[in-house]
């Protein structure tokens, strides 16, 4: 009997060491990280693909985080929300807004001592992680692609969304200030419109009534450049050689060979980039050195090249 309480205590105090060691933080301890993931509900494809693509990618990474997603229909929503994922205690939150004003309860996040993540529509406020696609570069490469295509003169539609904060600005200041500087002559006309196909229609069907030539389209987003292609088609109008985009749809992506008097572009924006902003989000967690703002850089899709993109599963 006293053999086996000697086994016994050697064994506990084997064990003891092994068992704090098991205890302790959450890297490599068992315990997992809580990520929370704030996104927008699904008003546009591409605003569905990033919500498909983080949860996918939290999914993947199930062995380390345990996470929680919301989509939100506005800014009131997604801050209560945020408050939610601050009593579940998450260690970080990828946010994706679709609208500006989250500043306050993002800092709130912060003061809180939770990592934030910031994807696409900047939230400023210092302290924040930010991951996005070059929205600025995306309107050069715009500018750019009409010249290369009609010349330095001609008249010009900027099909701008004014309801989406700095993702416009950003690619219509980038449109704008590269126009001015390599074709100074050239006509623009500035038009508000949605990230939709539906007012892509109907917005560019209006305009086209009151501009009886128009070279070009400078339209910032895939859907709404499907939109302008139906109005010109219904409208029988042949005149307008370019039609640029941004995102990276699959649909726009096939028209682009069908449509041989029109050349057809899309800079990509790809939704699947929300996976850089949750690797981000776990990596800061592990206390891995990371840049505050990480660009991914633009790549310009047209007939000549978009087979290279097509993806039967995309979701988007």
């Amino acid at each position: 009997m006293r053999k086996f309480v000697k086994v016994f205590i050697l064994v506990v105090l084997f064990m003891v060491p092994i068992l704090a060691a098991c205890g302790s933080g959450s890297s490599g301890s068992g315990e997992k990280y809580k990520v929370g993931i704030l996104a927008p509900a699904v008003t546009h494809g591409w605003v569905a693909a990033v919500a498909y693509h983080a949860e996918n990618r939290a999914k993947e990474l199930s062995d380390e985080i345990d996470y929680q997603i919301y989509t939100s229909s506005n800014e009131s929503e997604m801050t209560s929300q945020l408050d939610d994922l601050i009593t579940w205690g998450a260690d970080a939150i990828v946010a994706f807004p679709q609208w500006e004003g989250m500043e306050v309860p993002i800092q709130r996040a912060l003061d809180e001592g939770i990592k934030v993540v910031n994807f696409d529509i900047v939230i400023d406020v210092d302290g924040v992680y930010r991951v996005a696609g070059d929205n600025y570069d995306m309107g050069v490469q715009g500018a750019n692609y009409i010249v290369d295509k009609i010349g330095t003169e001609g008249e010009v539609v900027i099909l701008e969304v004014p309801t989406s904060g700095s993702v416009s600005e950003l690619r219509t200041a980038g449109f704008v200030e590269t126009i001015e500087e390599i074709a100074p002559e050239m006509n623009l006309h500035s038009y508000a419109t949605q990230f939709t196909r539906e007012d892509g229609l109907k917005d560019f069907a209006d305009i086209l009534t009151s501009l009886n030539h128009i070279d070009a389209v400078y339209s910032l987003d895939d859907e709404t450049s499907i939109g302008v292609l139906q109005a010109i088609d219904e409208a029988g109008r042949t005149d307008i050689k370019v039609v640029t985009g941004g995102g990276g749809m699959q649909e726009y992506f096939n028209m682009m060979p069908e449509n041989e008097d029109i050349w057809i572009q899309s800079a990509l924006y790809s939704p699947a980039m929300v996976k850089d902003a949750v690797d981000t989000a776990v990596k800061i967690l592990k206390g891995e050195d990371v840049e505050m703002e990480t660009i991914i850089p633009t790549t310009v899709v047209d007939r000549e090249n978009y087979e290279e993109f097509l993806d039967a599963e995309s979701p988007y």
